[in-house]
């Protein structure tokens, strides 16, 4: 990638801004992500309108190209994975200068003159999904899910599976994307903070806590087992908190699906450090790490394969993965779309590091509306009425930028 000075006399958010608009108003698809305790956004734009792909790319491997892997729950014709290829590489720690593709540099005359006739603060038309409106569950209808996944448990079916429910909120006065990723970067900073947006797809605001996968830049893999939630207390140290036996065996199960993946792979040369306490906004969660050094083991596709195993984990789908993803779709009633799919950078142009995370704590745009979503994971022990609980929780964390 060729790296070029780009209207440094601008101001750094307009510049971001303009690039957005540059992205939305010629139907091309954009992402702007913060990478937990980052100081600085980044930003990827697509030439390419069309990003849908079919199956699972090598996106964890060092022949990827780089760019940014947006994946759904479900892949289907209506939510299709998508990887955009970063033509355009903007980092706010440098914003005087842009990284452009092999293929932005010869239409780059054409972008800056579409760019220098961009109005500076008109609104910026996102895109939206095609999608009908997904149906939003009353606490009546969510705790007799909720009770019907106790009783699949109860009965042998499943050991374990993970609920979740869409809200319908409305969008205040002058909301504006922009502002609210910023406004996320500063209220998690240690959240993978997130705004994508792409034709047929719409537009997806975010603030995750969960790694699915990575590979650093000194070439480690690295997942996770993040899986018992429950509030923080003021005043008391997140260390200092109280498990219940639900929330440990929900997390046990989680960090066991990891190990068996790499049994699976016949990988016994992994470090795992856990389970500790990790706060995510108003929220406490059990944690277990995972790491691979990738060079001390003869995988060189770990990444990918590990990533095929994962995805949905039990954290966001259940186990046994497959009568877990049956349950969910004869009982849930909607779509969860990019909800508990992944997204994240990949072969990073500074690093060439990759890091995906799952998509929670999200919300979709949708033209006069926010679409929420969160979830919890059943056992045996849980009880309809504090599941439901749980999710009210959960959506305060990306409902604080509606307030």
């Amino acid at each position: 990638m060729q790296q070029l000075a780009w209207n440094p006399e601008l101001p750094t958010a307009m510049r971001l801004r303009q690039l957005v608009a540059l992205a939305l108003t010629s139907g091309r698809p954009v992402a702007l992500w913060r990478l937990p305790g980052a100081a600085h956004a980044r930003l990827c734009l697509t030439l390419k309108a069309d990003t849908a792909l079919t199956g699972l790319p090598p996106v964890l491997e060092p022949s990827a190209p780089a760019g940014f892997a947006f994946f759904p729950f479900w892949d289907s014709d209506h939510n299709p994975p998508l990887f955009l290829p970063a033509d355009l590489f903007f980092d706010l720690a440098t914003p005087g200068t842009i990284q452009v593709s092999a293929a932005a540099a010869v239409r780059l005359p054409e972008l800056r003159q579409r760019f220098a006739a961009l109005p500076p603060t008109a609104p910026l038309p996102w895109h939206m999904s095609p999608q009908p409106v997904p149906k939003a569950a009353t606490q009546t209808e969510y705790e007799s899910f909720v009770a019907a996944g106790v009783a699949a448990i109860e009965q042998g079916t499943v050991q374990k599976v993970v609920s979740s429910r869409a809200v319908r909120r409305p969008l205040p006065d002058g909301f504006d994307a922009l502002a609210a990723f910023k406004d996320l970067q500063q209220r998690y900073p240690n959240a993978f903070v997130s705004l994508v947006s792409a034709p047929g797809v719409g537009t997806w605001l975010g603030a995750t806590p969960e790694v699915l996968a990575e590979i650093t830049e000194d070439s480690v893999f690295r997942t996770m087992a993040l899986a018992g939630t429950q509030p923080a207390q003021p005043g008391v140290a997140p260390a200092a908190s109280l498990w219940t036996a639900k929330e440990m065996e929900e997390h046990a199960m989680v960090a066991r699906y990891i190990v068996n993946c790499f049994k699976q792979l016949r990988l016994r040369e992994y470090d795992e450090r856990g389970p500790r306490v990790a706060a995510a906004g108003n929220l406490l969660h059990l944690r277990t790490d995972f790491a691979v050094q990738l060079n001390q083991v003869p995988f060189p596709n770990l990444g990918t394969d590990m990533l095929r195993l994962l995805h949905p984990t039990p954290a966001v789908a259940g186990m046994p993965k497959q009568p877990a993803l049956d349950f969910l779709r004869r009982h849930e009633h909607y779509d969860r779309a990019y909800y508990a799919g992944f997204l994240g950078p990949v072969n990073l142009p500074e690093t060439g590091s990759s890091r995906l995370f799952v998509n929670l704590r999200c919300l979709q745009l949708r033209p006069q509306e926010a679409i929420l979503y969160a979830g919890t994971g059943l056992t045996a022990d849980s009880d309809p009425a504090r599941e439901w609980q749980e999710t009210e929780l959960k959506l305060q964390t990306i409902g604080a930028v509606l307030e």
